[in-house]
């Protein structure tokens, strides 16, 4: 592993995030745009994935014409409320809280504030760290990388107890996803985009960055999660989107 794990404290909580609704139009099919927050017996605070930039919330339409990301879908909730920082408080917590960031990988909905915690460390895969800039949408690419410290994962790895990243590269390049093993609930997996929905396997993961290698890993992980008895929550998955429980509520 390239660094000493960061997190020193067994996750307490697990918090999902809630940055809003898209229309795909391919279905079409309503996804719940969602980061994570967990919190450790250390107080410490790990922020997962920030959701679109602030300027979808400020005028969803005119950032939509902007990054020409009308062609895929249409932004059907976006507000002040679903921005990091509204969310954080439903937690009872500040962005200074922070202690670390992860980024699964670096579309526009997953990175929007990648540059909202100065003071944490952003923990990312180093292929994608290793892009010229962030992938954001298509051939759009308005963000640069934050001068922040990053720390760069090249495998599956343990970042501190209870909490595992895994290398599972298809949907982007970077692409990674968190088990995190918690008191009362057990293992829960994110899957983040390397598994959007379950119907994904049905596409064999057509549009994905290398398709086969998205399968690949997707295969490996539902095997992970059996193998852990682990509970799953997919990335953009419309009917589990609709059950989840979001903060202020919390899996423990």
């Amino acid at each position: 592993m390239p660094f000493a794990p960061p997190v020193t404290g067994r996750p307490l909580r697990l918090y999902v995030l809630d940055y809003g609704l898209f229309r795909v139009h391919s279905g079409p099919r309503d996804v719940g745009i969602q980061g994570y927050l967990i919190s450790t017996d250390a107080d410490e605070h790990i922020l997962i994935d920030t959701g679109f930039p602030q300027k979808y919330a400020d005028d969803a339409n005119a950032a939509t014409a902007e990054d020409k990301l009308g062609s895929f879908g249409k932004v059907l909730e976006c507000t002040n409320e679903n921005m990091p920082a509204a969310q954080l408080a439903r937690a009872g917590l500040d962005l200074e809280d922070i202690t670390l960031m992860i980024q699964t990988h670096t579309h526009i909905d997953h990175v929007g504030h990648m540059d909202a915690c100065p003071q944490a460390p952003i923990l990312i895969a180093a292929d994608e760290r290793a892009l010229a800039r962030p992938l954001y949408w298509g051939k759009v690419q308005p963000m640069t990388w934050p001068d922040r410290e990053y720390l760069l994962v090249e495998d599956d790895c343990e970042i501190g107890p209870g909490l595992q990243v895994l290398f599972v590269p298809g949907h982007a390049p970077g692409q990674i996803a968190i088990m995190v093993e918690l008191p009362d609930t057990g293992p829960v997996l994110l899957t983040s985009d390397a598994i959007s929905r379950p119907t994904e396997f049905d596409d064999r993961f057509a549009g994905s960055w290398d398709a086969p290698l998205a399968l690949y890993h997707a295969k490996r992980l539902i095997r992970l999660a059996e193998e852990r008895d682990a509970k799953v929550i997919y990335g953009h998955c419309p009917e589990q989107w609709k059950t989840l429980a979001k903060a202020p509520e919390f899996l423990s």
